[in-house]
């Protein structure tokens, strides 16, 4: 009997992972394939109105020489990253692996490698757990619903929609996904919202029922462990494992898509780029500092969500030494920082114009990221004791006072760093 979405419990091996996925923080997202080729980003052929005829093209001349999976995962880890969402088939309908139910795939390259596979032998190596990102919307296939989609109409598709077929094929690789490739940590979904009216309608239903419920047993079924999210930028469904805000902290929406409340139930993931563009774009000349990027980290962490963030490598596989720059800066600054980052939960306090709190069950950690504080005064402090403050980089005491819930704590302000961080040990 299927199991239906609703009637959804996930395994212990599912909470488990829930927990250890919480604990994470921090993962690489990987936005690359044949759409790198033009440097516009992952939306081109949407954007220039490529037909599927002229865009196939793309696959003969997809040839990423330089991708090494072994420096990719090790870039990842030295970063400080736990886990890795590589991109397996985005909207373009390209699949990164040796797929039977597609000849859009990258066996049909000049590379002929599997990319998927060769990411997940590395990451099982090298300990770093893989979650793998798989469109529900295709700007190619003629069975996908386009007539009703709200992307992809420029495509050159005359025929009629067949959701019944496009439910076989996507369930055809997704088993393909959670069979050859050893464990998966987590599918990231995304394309919903091309069946909905836009971010903040009032009415955001589906015009077609995607039955998660067979698409959710599935995957529970061939993996229980593995999440399920789903990027909707909807509260999340049944059968769900995450929930994720796209370019927006939780609770936060400066991007116009996330009107959505956060889950109390669930963990939480925020994605965001490194630069302005998810996929490579040669006139994105804009690159987040190391202090952005730390203070958005913290800033997640302090509302009990992980950040994704993500990098577009080049078409051949070489990633720029802007995303490398930044994401060893990161690594660096979790080598000092990383125990006020890791396996915390959000703060007593939602994040304010000084910084921001994290907390584990003996410590917690406030953050002064504006670079000026110097004193703090905090009320209605829920520590009943705290037996000592100190700074985190070098042990050194801080000044503090603790009476009638009211905390005030005194340090010397830092503006070189991107943060100050301040522990406290409590009883």
């Amino acid at each position: 009997m299927q199991l239906k979405a609703q009637d959804y419990v996930p395994a212990a091996s599912n909470l488990k992972q829930r927990v250890w996925f919480a604990d994470a923080r921090f993962g690489l997202f990987i936005h690359w394939g044949p759409f790198s080729i033009p440097g516009s980003g992952e939306w081109v052929m949407n954007e220039r109105k490529l037909t599927v005829h002229n865009y196939t093209n793309l696959k003969d001349f997809f040839n990423p020489v330089e991708f090494n999976a072994a420096q990719w995962v090790s870039m990842a880890k030295n970063a400080g990253m736990k886990y890795i969402t590589l991109i397996t088939r985005h909207h373009d309908g390209f699949s990164m692996w040796d797929t039977k139910y597609s000849d859009f795939n990258i066996m049909n390259t000049p590379y002929k490698k599997d990319i998927v596979k060769m990411m997940a032998d590395e990451c099982h190596k090298q300990g770093i757990q893989l979650y793998l990102y798989y469109s529900l919307l295709d700007w190619r296939r003629e069975d996908y619903p386009h007539e009703t989609g709200r992307t992809g109409q420029s495509s050159g598709r005359t025929g009629k929609g067949d959701y019944a077929s496009y439910l076989q094929f996507m369930k055809n690789q997704l088993t393909e996904l959670l069979t050859n490739y050893g464990e998966i940590g987590g599918i990231w979904f995304d394309g919903h919202w091309d069946q909905t009216e836009p971010e903040g309608s009032k009415d955001r239903t589906s015009r077609i029922d995607w039955k998660y419920n067979e698409i959710y047993g599935l995957i529970h079924k061939l993996q229980p462990q593995c999440m399920i999210g789903n990027n909707h930028h909807l509260t999340p469904f049944a059968g769900e494992d995450f929930q994720m805000f796209e370019r927006d902290l939780p609770g936060e929406n400066k991007s116009g898509l996330s009107f959505q409340k956060a889950s109390e139930q669930l963990p939480l993931e925020t994605c965001e780029t490194i630069s302005n563009s998810w996929g490579y774009n040669l006139s994105d000349t804009y690159y987040k500092s190391n202090k952005e990027l730390v203070h958005m980290l913290v800033k997640a962490a302090s509302l009990g969500s992980n950040l994704l963030l993500n990098i577009g490598p080049m078409p051949s596989g070489k990633i720029q030494p802007e995303f490398q720059d930044r994401l060893a800066g990161l690594g660096d600054w979790l080598k000092v920082y990383g125990e006020s980052i890791y396996s915390t939960k959000a703060g007593f306090i939602k994040p304010q114009a000084w910084g921001s709190i994290t907390q584990s069950d003996k410590k917690v950690y406030i953050h002064i990221l504006d670079g000026k504080t110097t004193t703090l005064d905090l009320e209605n402090v829920p520590l009943k004791t705290i037996k000592k403050a100190y700074l985190l980089k070098d042990k050194s005491a801080v000044n503090f006072t603790l009476k009638k819930s009211k905390l005030t704590i005194t340090a010397a302000a830092n503006p070189t760093e991107p943060d100050q961080v301040i522990v406290l040990e409590i009883g």
